[in-house]
């Protein structure tokens, strides 16, 4: 009876150190939670460079569905081995977990590498003739309480967190239009239906003819190059309560918590190699797109920070409808 239970236990401690020492040895699939586009085309050049270290394919899987939801628990499904990857963005690892949605949090799963960071600025019409910088437009809403009307996309996301808090920090308020498509919106914006917007670098260059960046919601010049050089939150001496990476959409590569150790350093291993190409790091800037550059040391400090602004942001969507609602509106 002894004898059969150490063999039992020498079988498993076998099959683990197999596991380990061959992985991969088939090919591995990336759940990324959007439809296509060019966050999809981003999150499928980091899969391909880390498959060329790994020797084998990395398929990117468009899973869409409850904001991002629908594909972490998809993956959560599968078994903790090391060939399901999850393109966590913070939409889906911290936004949808903090409004109840998803039964998960960041701390089921094990980080692989931050992947990219993208950041975003409001942005007008360049034709604008009742504003020109940031404190005339804060003037200007002031004197025209809840008449001003904008787009973060759909509702209660990043963008609309961040530019909601924004427009409490200086006292005023204005409505959100939900659209299905970013591109209906800019165009409403040019047209002059909707007043303002959000841009990443991407949809600022493709609209930069008609816009220009109101703020750019980061304090990095760098960044703000992408977008004309625009004035920084800094700039404005505005201080939103959103340090680190609250202001910026975001995503890392992460696995089930139980993927097993030896097979988590090995992915992780790929992704460092692949994110620190500078080829890499080319392709992705030139979608909009910089390279994180976190550690997997670094995830559970940098998401629970971004955890708890965000949920002081999400109050700011609270306070703008109920300004609305007492204007009647």
């Amino acid at each position: 009876m002894i004898n059969r239970f150490i063999l039992t236990i020498l079988a498993v401690c076998f099959s683990f150190g197999v596991t380990a020492g061959t992985f991969p040895e088939r090919n591995i699939e990336n759940i990324f939670p959007w439809g296509p586009g060019t966050s999809y085309a981003v999150t499928q050049l980091i899969s391909d460079s880390m498959a060329e270290e790994l020797g084998v394919n990395i398929n990117v899987i468009s899973t869409p569905g409850g904001a991002g939801v629908k594909a972490i628990e998809t993956a959560l499904k599968k078994p903790a081995d090391g060939y399901t990857i999850i393109d966590a963005w913070v939409a889906n690892l911290v936004l949808q977990p903090n409004l109840g949605n998803g039964d998960y949090t960041y701390k089921d799963f094990k980080p692989l590498w931050s992947a990219t960071q993208v950041p975003f600025s409001i942005s007008v019409r360049r034709n604008e003739t009742r504003w020109h910088d940031l404190p005339s437009f804060v003037e200007y809403a002031k004197k025209h309480p809840g008449e001003i009307r904008y787009s973060s996309g759909s509702y209660n996301n990043l963008p609309h967190m961040i530019m909601a808090q924004l427009l409490r920090s200086q006292g005023i308020y204005a409505r959100n239009i939900p659209y299905s498509q970013d591109g209906d919106a800019h165009k409403d914006v040019r047209s002059g239906l909707l007043d303002f917007t959000f841009t990443d670098p991407t949809t600022y260059r493709s609209n930069a003819d008609a816009f220009k960046p109101l703020v750019v919601l980061h304090n990095d010049k760098k960044i703000a190059a992408m977008f004309d050089n625009g004035p920084t939150l800094d700039d404005y001496g505005i201080d939103l309560g959103l340090s680190g990476l609250s202001a910026v959409g975001w995503n890392w590569f992460v696995v089930h918590k139980d993927t097993p150790d030896e097979v988590v350093e090995i992915l992780r291993a790929a992704m460092k190699k692949a994110i620190e190409k500078p080829e890499l790091q080319q392709q992705l800037a030139k979608l909009g797109f910089l390279p994180l550059m976190l550690p997997p040391d670094k995830y559970e400090e940098s998401v629970l920070m971004v955890s708890e602004q965000l949920k002081n942001a999400q109050t700011a969507i609270i306070w703008e409808q109920e300004q609305l609602e007492k204007a009647g509106e």
